[in-house]
């Protein structure tokens, strides 16, 4: 049989389970916030176990992320970010499906029986990705986490020479996050601040309202607009590229563009 043969795979009919295979297990023992990386990310502590087959030279591992909505109560999350995601608390028993966060590639070095490593998770501060709307709505307790497992592991034979098997399918770990860990590694970046997306046409719009009314920044042209928005006073759709609620008209008109772009 191929030294591919996923472990515990059978040498052949009545064969009981390879034991020239390494069968890898995995554990997650904790997180840490990184505080030099370019993006915000999390470390989670990696412990991985092998019994049978020979020496582990390097694991090319492939880690899939998901949190496990459902496991976890929300008496004290924020409902409106929760209805959003998952619909009314009478649907939840439903509609709460694992949100996917990551899938990482990442490399174990050589070990012998085990190993730690560090597994980096980026966390985006994108708030049109369900995971980051998630956390902004969590902001206490713990986040349920499963970590499912894949990739090759590249060890030893019996002959001394190097052999490849897979991982096995089932390879899973679970661990509870908690969630001010998730705010402090983005805290550390955005600084209080949130990021949404734009088409170039707002955003364009969007500047030429900051420019027109001497405003110093987009947190302070935003302000102006929902108080314009909540008094009457300049509420309509203009080149601004904001549509309001209230009554009165701005004094600029135009229409939105495609493309992208960010503004904190």
């Amino acid at each position: 049989m191929s030294a591919q043969t996923m472990p515990g795979a059978g040498a052949g009919t009545g064969a009981g389970p390879r034991t020239d295979l390494p069968d890898l297990d995995f554990a997650v023992n904790g997180a840490r916030a990184v505080r030099d990386a370019a993006v915000p990310t999390l470390a989670f502590r990696l412990a991985v176990s092998r019994t049978g087959g020979g020496r582990v030279r390097s694991v090319s591992l492939v880690t899939d992320v998901r949190i496990a909505v459902a496991h976890r109560g929300y008496e004290r999350a924020d409902r409106l970010v929760m209805a959003r995601l998952f619909g009314q608390p009478e649907q939840w028993a439903t509609s709460m499906r694992p949100l996917t966060w990551a899938r990482v590639s990442t490399v174990v070095p050589a070990f012998d029986e085990q190993t730690e490593t560090d597994l980096p998770v980026p966390c985006s501060r994108d708030m049109d990705l369900a995971v980051t709307s998630y956390f902004h709505g969590v902001r206490d307790g713990e986040v349920p986490l499963d970590f499912l497992f894949s990739g090759t592991v590249f060890h030893d034979g019996p002959d001394g020479r190097l052999r490849t098997a897979q991982i096995s399918w089932s390879k899973d770990a679970a661990w509870r996050l908690p969630a001010e860990l998730w705010h402090e590694a983005t805290g550390r970046y955005d600084r209080g601040t949130s990021w949404l997306p734009l088409s170039s046409g707002t955003y364009g719009r969007l500047t030429a309202h900051r420019d027109r009314h001497a405003l110093t920044g987009w947190d302070e042209t935003v302000a102006d607009l929902l108080a314009r928005a909540g008094t009457g006073t300049g509420a309509g759709t203009g080149t601004d590229g904001i549509t309001g609620t209230a009554a009165g008209t701005d004094e600029t008109t135009g229409t939105a563009a495609g493309g992208a772009a960010w503004t904190p």
